[in-house]
């Protein structure tokens, strides 16, 4: 559950006459119980809940910005992350997280299957019973 919508079932709760705690035990610890006073707060307040601030540390290499060049890149032609931090100039991981995270995108390689022969499956099989017949449970 995002923030917004944490907060505005806190107001909704608020206005039905709960109190923080009932709240809180309501939420399953989603929020901690000093929040949901803070919250409540601001709304006796303001009538609302409103962050002066968005808590934490500023995005700077998963920017909107970068997540639209990667999208551009990947139109253009399919590139590694390693190739794609290089051009974007940010890190393998923040480029892998843009892929994964933001765009949907898995990791993906095709599979080269060998291409065996009936002379190799032969061969295959007769080893195997081999196997079975020299060595048993016992031996080993």
């Amino acid at each position: 559950m995002k923030s917004e919508d944490l907060q505005k079932l806190v107001t909704l709760k608020h206005q039905n006459g709960d109190n923080p705690t009932k709240v809180f035990y309501d939420l399953n610890g989603i929020v901690s119980l000093a929040t949901i006073k803070r919250w409540y707060k601001m709304i006796n307040e303001t009538g609302s809940i409103n962050l002066s601030y968005s808590s934490g540390r500023p995005r700077t290499a998963r920017t909107e910005t970068a997540i639209k060049k990667t999208k551009q890149k990947l139109k253009q032609n399919k590139v590694s992350t390693r190739k794609l931090a290089l051009d974007l100039e940010i890190s393998h991981t923040s480029a892998y997280r843009i892929l994964r995270d933001d765009l949907g995108c898995r990791p993906y390689k095709h599979v080269v299957e060998p291409a065996l022969t009936e002379e190799h499956k032969e061969k295959r099989k007769k080893f195997a019973n081999w196997i079975r017949t020299n060595f048993r449970k016992q031996e080993t």
